[in-house]
């Protein structure tokens, strides 16, 4: 087993930065907006086992890109979650991950410059981060994990596979774009509610208008976490940074997305307010062995509003061909 402690738990590129930052805001703010957990009848609703990613313990991986905070739990064969921006491990849905626990040793962990995760050398990447997360596949031993990255952590997960083919298993690329330069931007109107300072509205670029039942369940989920912590405004100054050059195509592995040669899944809701889905078609496209699935009536959270078929699509995924 690798060297590891615990640890204690201290505008370009705007489509992926208010996606994921909007999670972490949410954890603070999801009461005063009134959500509650939703019904088992939603179309998300996960029963969660006792325990599980909510109890834990946040460890430390010494790697050779510097510490990296990150958790784990259950067993068998192994998927590793990347976050997007301004985003922690806190940010993944408990119903999601154990979801997917309880088949798989999923591995959350916090991007560069979270938490207890090490920066990166300056400047940020994409590439760079993805680097650091291949440091981590190799510490924790994955060998050849499936590597699920949603939006800013879709963009790491492909350059993981694009500069590291042989630590990557297959990809699960969830509501991300292709770094060619040729993605759609993100549209004024959901930039503008995007920046809202009413939580209710933010919530609204994640999730479409009837699926607030959906969106309770989700802040609901992450109001569970313990000890929630945020993301630094240098660090998030940075990763807008790293997004907007992979949005330009000005990062090397985005412009080499022909180059992925793993089975890779591109999902999406239809109504992506952040990410038209039309950049889903783009990403599809564009490599080499991939499968499209979109979700009517879903949005950039829709592995979370769906995750009572999003994970058995997973699965079936990750089975076919084997």
């Amino acid at each position: 087993m690798p060297n590891e402690v615990r640890a204690r738990r201290n505008r370009p590129g705007r489509v992926s930065r208010v996606a994921l930052g909007a999670a972490v805001a949410l954890a603070a703010t999801v009461s005063v907006a009134g959500f509650a957990p939703a019904s088992a009848a939603d179309r998300g609703a996960v029963t969660l086992p006792a325990g599980g990613i909510l109890t834990a313990p946040t460890r430390i991986a010494h790697t050779a890109a510097g510490d990296v905070g990150y958790r784990e739990v259950g067993t068998g064969s192994p998927i590793l979650l990347v976050a997007g921006h301004n985003a922690t491990m806190d940010t993944w849905s408990p119903a999601f991950v154990d979801a997917l626990a309880a088949h798989h040793r999923v591995v959350v962990f916090d991007n560069a410059g979270v938490g207890a995760t090490a920066p990166v050398s300056p400047p940020t990447s994409i590439s760079a981060m993805a680097d650091q997360t291949g440091a981590l596949i190799s510490t924790l031993r994955l060998h050849r994990p499936t590597v699920l990255g949603w939006s800013m952590g879709g963009m790491i997960a492909q350059a993981l596979a694009v500069r590291h083919p042989a630590q990557v298993g297959r990809l699960v690329l969830a509501a991300t774009q292709a770094g060619t330069g040729a993605s759609l931007p993100i549209p004024p109107a959901a930039a503008a509610a995007a920046d809202s300072p009413d939580p209710a509205v933010v919530l609204s670029v994640l999730f479409p208008p009837d699926q607030l039942a959906a969106a309770r369940a989700y802040g609901a989920g992450l109001l569970q976490y313990p000890n929630r912590y945020a993301v630094s405004a240098p660090t998030r100054a940075a990763q807008d940074t790293a997004i907007a050059q992979w949005m330009a195509g000005q990062d090397r592995a985005g412009r080499d997305l022909h180059r992925i040669h793993v089975p890779t899944l591109v999902a999406d809701g239809t109504l992506d307010a952040l990410d038209p889905t039309a950049n889903s078609h783009l990403l599809h496209d564009g490599l080499r062995d991939a499968e499209l699935l979109l979700y009517p009536d879903a949005g950039h959270a829709f592995l979370f509003q769906d995750t009572a078929a999003f994970v058995p699509a997973v699965e079936a995924f990750l089975h076919h061909g084997r």
